[in-house]
């Protein structure tokens, strides 16, 4: 039988056939034209400007690094828009200072200005180092490989062709330094009590610069028994926690400085007046000050509250003062050199008797039926007011006065404060020598306070007294409460110590002693200070529990007794008081005293 033949099934053929092939190169070259338009096509956006409208150029400016900026914002500040404004600073010091609204806003502007140089400072620093490192890198281009690197190697001879032209004569000396900001110290000027240190201390809570205070009463001259003058300075360095670059941005206040006025010795130096105005003028103007580091105990600490906000902060960094009790980094025998170019001092002192030397010399030469009478026995008013009432000198006052005031109105007893009229002349007549008045050149005055001022200082700051001692007997579980006539008899007692605004926490201190000794513990709920406690004619009123509807019914009717003398001018006034001659005349005659 003859073999069977088997069939084999045929491979199938491939895919990539020259005729597929061709096809799906057509439909990849048909894809790729597709996508290739689509995205050529130009997109159409919401913008309402072209690149044409800029004349061709891509953007409004150019900025290039190390020059001036163009373009719109080119007339810019370089620093910024600031963070804190003078009046955001006199905002802060009306919440714990009553009045004194002049120099609170200079002594605002003051800190504000030395903010901005502190910028104005670092940017110039900054691009000096830029401008150096710039100078350095076109020097590290034409350097010799050899000379520079090997310095013992000769140096390279130049030869130069026969067509050599000598270089052009030096140009003339250029002193291209930047414009520099000198800066402003401060003075503050008033009796005792008015605000000049809470000022100074309200604004050593918010600002994030190191601040120290220092009292010029213990200050000798170097080498005598006392503190140095350059103690001033470690304390700052103490507050910046020997952080010597915030320290030389601080402020400084220098407290009680009309205590080292010049004295009049019989013998010997006066090494704790005029030694110690000689040590301070190199350190109020700037100079190097070499501070050995100590172990400051009292080194203020940051106080609770403080408005620790970033954008306060010059440099970004830097509090009011360090722990207390800090130890300095490199041990007690370091050495810092601090520079005080750019540390702000603010002055402060009462200058006891400096208003009467004023009115000496703005009254000399005027005699005569419109002279100014002065009070001939001093001791039946306060010897430390600084403030006159009267409108009928004022073209005297408003001459001699070195700011505007507007006109109260020709009805309005306007009142001056003599010590607004201050001149450098006054205060070196104080015992200030002048080269220490001329590095202080804004001098500002704070006002004395009168009743209706003391009334407020009890009520209005944020740390007012009343609210003081009420928080104190609510400590204890005792509501303690005041009325409107007791508060200003308090007032009224304060005004007639001198102190200011101390003597407020005197009268009350008197006024509650009692009640603080006997109240705590016992069945007592409600305290109560009327105008007859406030004369000391009784005690406080003790209320105990469930009577508070017996204490309303009280406060009520002393608020509306009060509401009617008010009303009815029944209160008790003093007689006025003769402002020239011819008034002491008319009156002395209508008394039959003349």
């Amino acid at each position: 039988m003859p073999p069977r033949s088997v069939r084999v099934p045929k491979r199938p053929s491939s895919i990539s056939t020259p005729v597929s092939s061709s096809r799906l190169r057509q439909s990849y070259l048909a894809i790729y034209s597709i996508t290739r338009s689509l995205s050529t096509t130009p997109r159409r956006t919401n913008s309402h400007f072209n690149r044409s409208d800029f004349g061709g150029q891509p953007f409004s400016g150019i900025y290039e690094p190390g020059q001036p900026t163009q373009g719109p914002l080119g007339g810019t500040s370089n620093v910024g828009n600031p963070r804190i404004t003078p009046r955001m600073l006199k905002e802060h010091l009306d919440q714990f200072v009553v009045g004194q609204e002049k120099p609170k806003r200079v002594l605002s502007t003051a800190v504000y200005n030395h903010y901005q140089r502190i910028h104005e400072v670092q940017r110039q620093d900054d691009e000096y180092e830029e401008l150096m490192q710039q100078h350095q890198r076109r020097e590290m281009v034409h350097r010799h490989p050899v000379e520079d690197e090997f310095p013992g190697q000769r140096p390279s001879v130049h030869l130069h062709a026969p067509g050599y032209v000598p270089p052009p004569p030096p140009p003339p000396l250029q002193d291209d330094t930047p414009l520099t900001i000198e800066k402003s110290n401060v003075m503050l000027l008033g009796p005792s009590g008015v605000g000049k240190t809470l000022m100074a201390k309200t604004l050593a809570r918010v600002l994030e610069v190191p601040f120290s205070m220092s009292d010029c009463t213990p200050l000798t001259q170097a080498g005598y028994i006392g503190e140095d003058v350059e103690v001033v300075i470690q304390r700052l360095l103490a507050a910046a926690n020997y952080d010597v670059s915030k320290a030389e941005q601080g402020i400084v206040c220098l407290d009680e400085i009309d205590k080292i006025a010049t004295a009049r010795v019989s013998h010997g130096k006066d090494v704790s007046g005029e030694g110690v105005q000689q040590a301070l003028l190199k350190i109020i103007e700037g100079t190097t000050v070499q501070v050995q580091a100590k172990s400051e105990r009292s080194s203020p600490g940051r106080q609770h509250g403080s408005m620790s906000s970033p954008g306060w902060t010059p440099h970004g960094g830097g509090g009011q003062g360090g722990m207390g009790g800090q130890q300095p980094p490199g041990g007690k025998n370091e050495v810092f050199n601090v520079r005080t170019d750019n540390i702000l001092f603010i002055c402060t002192g009462a200058f006891i008797g400096l208003h009467k030397m004023i009115l000496d010399r703005v009254s000399r030469g005027s005699i005569g039926f419109g002279a100014h009478v002065r009070a001939s026995n001093p001791d039946t008013a306060n010897p430390h007011d600084t403030n006159i009432k009267g409108n009928i000198n004022d073209e005297l006052f408003r001459k001699h006065l070195p700011f505007f005031t507007p006109s109260d109105g020709p009805d309005k007893e306007a009142t001056y404060n003599t010590l607004d009229m201050v001149e450098p002349a006054d205060l070196q007549k104080y015992g200030m020598i002048p080269e220490l008045i001329g590095r202080i050149p804004i001098s500002c005055a704070l006002s004395s306070l009168d009743e209706e001022a003391l009334v407020r200082v009890l009520t209005e700051p944020r740390n007012a007294l009343i609210k003081q001692y009420e928080q104190l007997f609510s400590l204890s579980g005792i509501d303690l409460r005041f009325t409107s006539p007791s508060m200003r008899e308090i007032a009224k007692a304060a005004s007639g110590m001198g102190t200011g605004a101390r003597g407020l926490k005197t009268v009350l201190e008197r006024l509650l002693g009692d009640a603080m000794f006997e109240t705590p513990g016992s069945a007592t709920k409600f305290i109560l200070v009327t105008e007859a406690v406030a004369k000391r004619l009784r005690k406080p009123v003790y209320f105990p529990r469930g009577q508070s509807q017996t204490l309303q019914n009280l406060v009520l009717q002393e608020e509306e007794e009060w509401e009617r003398r008010k009303q009815g001018g029944s209160s008790d006034e003093g007689e006025e008081k003769a402002h020239n001659f011819q008034e002491f005349r008319e009156k002395a005659i209508a008394a039959g005293q003349y």
